[in-house]
């Protein structure tokens, strides 16, 4: 890491759908008690995507705010993380490219591993600026979470964004240096080709997840890293936000330490407003929990927060970020409430239809419908090309 005011998070924005379904909607449609998704799950509504969204539009409608605050002349690359891939060949960063009219002279790449894949840019982003302090890294996360219909993970969809610029002297958050690893190769959650929803053993991925956490954190103190009592807050991969707890109150069990209910709900507590209402996206869910924290939080000048970021199959990695002074004046608190309350409540019927539509595979002319209200949209598939729009 360079010297002086270290590399890490510089600004900070998400996006998210135009719908959402409320799980009272669901509860009603299903006949399930609502406590289970309110408390058990620790779930209240999830985005749904127009029939005009995807990762593309999402990633763009998330880093286009960054774009515009701070210019694209020192952004040399964009590291696009996505597992709900549009395409094997071509990566959905070189569509953001073009909509949020990037220089040519960048390098754009998609990075996979499951809800992981956003950490892996970060950190391939820390190393990028580390060779080269005058550059900017755009990191993009961006997913739409999608079960069968009538499955135990339909409860847990959700669809989110988020954009993150990696840069020297960062004005929201230094990403320390030494890092946690844990790789295993389990199938507790996969996505074949052939299949637009995503097939999940929920108790093996559970265990999973519980195993990376412990692997990770062991690495960490061997690495030299922060005790566990340093860190004011944690961001956990979520899920579903119960799933965090369940992954912190490990954590503390493992460490020796206190597990009282009030201690977990302070590291925790503030960092699952977005995931809540949002449901899970994928890549994007462990800095939906960092942008709920940094809206919420009394001052966090100074302060270490943990962040755990897992991936299914699996891979995780435990690292530190401390906050910067003057932080809260680059905070987009107000635009990341209105993204979320501005969103169109679905009945179940007019989410199940966008549910289970699908692009004809004929190479065809197949338009979209006009549905999305915002900058950019998925307008059609035309000889078995994407054609987006900027409005």
């Amino acid at each position: 890491m360079a010297s002086g005011s270290g590399i890490g998070i510089h600004d900070l924005s998400f996006a998210t759908t135009e719908f959402v379904l409320p799980h009272t909607a669901l509860a009603e449609y299903n006949g399930t008690e609502i406590g289970k998704y309110h408390i058990g799950i620790g779930q209240e509504s999830m985005s749904v995507p127009a029939a005009d969204e995807d990762i593309v539009t999402l990633g763009a409608a998330a880093a286009a705010p960054i774009v515009a605050r701070h210019g694209s002349e020192k952004i040399r690359t964009v590291v696009f993380a996505t597992e709900s891939s549009i395409d094997q060949a071509k990566s959905g960063g070189v569509y953001v490219h073009s909509l949020l009219g990037l220089p040519s002279a960048a390098r754009v790449v998609e990075l996979k591993q499951a809800c992981y894949g956003a950490t892996a840019g970060l950190q391939f982003a820390l190393g990028l600026v580390a060779r080269d302090p005058s550059q900017q890294v755009l990191v993009i996360a961006s997913d739409v979470s999608k079960y069968e219909l009538d499955s135990p993970g339909e409860a847990t969809q959700g669809a989110a964004a988020v954009a993150m610029l990696v840069s020297a002297d960062p004005a929201l958050v230094r990403i320390e240096g030494p890092s946690g690893l844990f790789t295993a190769d389990v199938m507790d959650f996969w996505r074949p080709n052939y299949r637009d929803a995503a097939l999940v053993d929920g108790q093996e991925s559970i265990n999973a997840y519980l195993q990376a956490v412990e692997g990770c954190w062991k690495d960490y103190s061997e690495q030299g890293g922060r005790a566990l009592e340093d860190f004011a807050a944690f961001c956990y991969h979520q899920p579903f936000t119960k799933m965090a707890y369940k992954a912190h109150r490990h954590l503390l069990n493992y460490c020796g330490l206190d597990t009282d209910k009030d201690v977990i709900e302070g590291h925790l507590g503030l960092t699952t407003a977005y995931n809540r209402v949002i449901g899970n996206s994928y890549t994007a869910s462990v800095y939906l929990g960092l942008a709920a924290l940094l809206d919420q939080a009394d001052d966090l000048t100074g302060r270490s927060i943990g962040f755990l970021s897992y991936g299914s199959g699996s891979v995780a990695e435990f690292f530190a970020g401390q906050v910067v002074a003057g932080y809260r004046e680059q905070l987009r608190t107000a635009e990341h409430q209105q993204v979320v309350e501005q969103r169109k409540p679905l009945d179940y019927a007019g989410y199940r239809e966008l549910h289970e539509r699908s692009f004809p595979t004929d190479g065809g002319d197949h338009p979209t419908p006009v549905q999305t209200s915002g900058a950019f949209r998925l307008a059609a598939l035309r000889g078995h090309k994407r054609i987006y729009e900027r409005r």
